[in-house]
C-alpha cells in the first residue's frame, strides 16, 4: 500500500485565498454565534478569525486582507499581518482554506 503526501501550501502576500467548497460559514440561531462547518467538524471562530475567513474570497490578496483588517481595527499592519498569516497557514495546513 502506498501513501500519497500532498505539497503543503505555504501562505505568501500574494495568495488569495478562498474557502473550499466543503467548508461554510454557518449562522447558529441557537448559539446566536457563527460556525465554520466542514465534513465531520465543526469550529466556533472568535470575530477576528471570522473577520479574515470572510474575507477569504478568492479574490483578496492576503496583504489586501492585512490592509483592510489592520484599518478596521486601527491597528498596526505588521501585527495584524503576522497573525493573519499564521492563521491562514494554520486553516490552510488543515484544509479548510484554500492558498
Amino acid at each position: 500500500m502506498t501513501t500519497t503526501l500532498r505539497e503543503r501550501a505555504i501562505v505568501s502576500l500574494r495568495s488569495a485565498p478562498s474557502l473550499p467548497r466543503h467548508v461554510r460559514i454557518h449562522y447558529d440561531p441557537v448559539r446566536l454565534a457563527f460556525a465554520v462547518l466542514a465534513p465531520e467538524k465543526v469550529f466556533w471562530p472568535n470575530d477576528i478569525s471570522l473577520d479574515i475567513l470572510r474575507r477569504c474570497d478568492g479574490q483578496s490578496t492576503v496583504e489586501r486582507i492585512i490592509a483592510d483588517l489592520a484599518a478596521d481595527y486601527d491597528a498596526d499592519p505588521q501585527d495584524v499581518a503576522d497573525d493573519v498569516v499564521a492563521f491562514l497557514q494554520e486553516w490552510s495546513d488543515k484544509l479548510l482554506v484554500k492558498l
